[in-house]
């Protein structure tokens, strides 16, 4: 559909909780190509969410199979998920995130190592995904965005776990 210009921390729809979908209809399909559109266009995502691009609505894309840390690992590609929930969490590890919303810096944050997620696909039927990793790594960061949460708000100490990217 359209590459949609990325919100910015401190813009307040960022921090907003978001709706979920009663159906997965041609509007919903339409914003999940939006999101696909513009982290394809951004070169560098492995994820975005539709509160990234201005829309409250309980949707996420995620693909990690073209990145470094992706392609070491077993993925399932582009994933497009509507009302996702992790239903099952295990294992813990700290990772440096970033996000296309915070695009000054990085930081440390802690996220399971193993989950599984439940969520409506674009064709609005229920799926189950078991995910490791990179990838449920990224599945947990763009969640997060549904609920009105940055990494950010996960970084441990603003002082030693923050990190201003290089230029």
């Amino acid at each position: 559909m359209a590459v949609k210009k990325v919100l910015l921390y401190p813009d307040p729809l960022l921090k907003q909780v978001c709706t979920e979908v009663d159906v997965v209809d041609d509007e919903v399909d339409d914003l999940l190509q939006d999101l696909v559109d513009t982290m394809v266009d951004a070169g560098h995502s492995v994820g975005v969410a539709a509160p990234q691009i201005g829309a409250l609505r309980r949707a996420v894309v995620v693909d990690v199979s073209h990145s470094k840390l992706g392609k070491k690992q077993k993925n399932h590609g582009l994933i497009c998920m509507v009302n996702p929930e992790i239903i099952e969490r295990e294992g813990e590890t700290i990772v440096r995130e970033g996000c296309m919303s915070v695009p000054e810096y990085t930081g440390n944050v802690t996220r399971a190592e193993r989950i599984v997620v439940q969520f409506l696909n674009r064709e609005g039927k229920l799926q189950v995904l078991r995910s490791e990793g990179f990838e449920a790594i990224a599945i947990q960061h763009e969640m997060d965005h549904l609920d009105g949460k940055l990494f950010l708000d996960r970084v441990s100490s603003l002082k030693t776990d923050l990190f201003r990217r290089k230029k």
